[in-house]
């Protein structure tokens, strides 16, 4: 079902939104400034946090298919953040190239370990290139670090579309039993794109559905395919709000409104 762009164009917004964080830390005033979106990191954890999950998402693509992730074997100290900013910066830029590298070397199609094993995403090469752009592992830290030097931009368009159906398909998928009543949540996005995250006794599964206004009415709202609860919104707001960065409540929500509470406290057990 997924509809993921292409290697190349992800592999081009990653160097971009890498840039874009990185300008985003060097205009900070200071790299012990809060990060408002992660109260419990300075500026320089995020940068920490980022900067030192690419070597270990280069090693894994280099290992190739695998039933564990590889042994740490980076040298002592190289994954820790130097505090000097131009350091820093270059440290960042050095973490950003090597999982690159590693990606173009690999190509798209590369099995490898992941975590999300019973989601809908594959576990390729691939699959990670589009994770660490969505799980904004770049993207949405940039925002973060943005934020924190006042300066928010939203994400581009491309990101954003691609981060929604990226977070339901490889974050939401699961094949753990659902402990509630089965029940479906449509997300739309104004741009155009809408999916359906469907939870039972199954596990849950994304499927795109069409968007509102492109088929009658009576073919999403009601019936026994119906949906229980639905929220609309930008692309941007929607992966916000599924990471948490903005309230779930501050955009379109219809139906059953305590569904988006059950989903957020549900802890799958695969």
């Amino acid at each position: 079902m997924t509809t993921t762009l292409e290697f190349a164009v992800l592999l081009r917004l990653i160097d971009e939104r890498s840039t874009a964080f990185r300008a985003a830390v060097a205009s900070a005033p200071s790299l012990d400034v809060q990060v408002p979106t992660c109260p419990e990191w300075t500026l320089l954890d995020l940068v920490q946090h980022l900067g030192e999950r690419r070597p270990f998402w280069a090693a894994t693509i280099a290992a190739g298919p695998a039933t564990a992730p590889p042994a740490t074997s980076a040298p002592a100290g190289s994954l820790t953040a130097p505090r000097d900013r131009e350091a820093l910066l270059a440290w960042l830029a050095a973490s950003t190239q090597q999982l690159l590298d590693a990606l173009r070397e690999a190509g798209p199609d590369r099995g490898c370990w992941t975590w999300w094993g019973t989601s809908q995403s594959p576990q390729t090469s691939g699959a990670v290139a589009r994770h660490q752009l969505q799980l904004q592992e770049i993207a949405l830290h940039t925002y973060d670090a943005q934020i924190t030097v006042g300066a928010p931009q939203p994400l581009p368009d491309k990101v954003a579309l691609d981060g929604v159906e990226e977070f339901l398909s490889t974050c939401c998928a699961t094949t753990s039993a659902w402990p509630h009543k089965p029940a479906a949540v449509d997300f739309h996005a104004i741009e155009g794109r809408s999916w359906r995250l469907s939870v039972s006794a199954d596990g849950a599964r994304v499927t795109p559905v069409p968007a509102p206004g492109t088929m009658p009415a009576t073919a999403l709202d009601e019936g026994p395919d119906a949906a229980t609860a639905s929220v609309q919104g930008t692309a941007n707001e929607l992966v916000l709000a599924l990471y948490g960065r903005i309230p779930i409540d501050s955009l379109k929500l219809d139906g059953d409104r305590d569904l988006f509470d059950l989903l957020q406290a549900w802890e799958p057990e695969d």
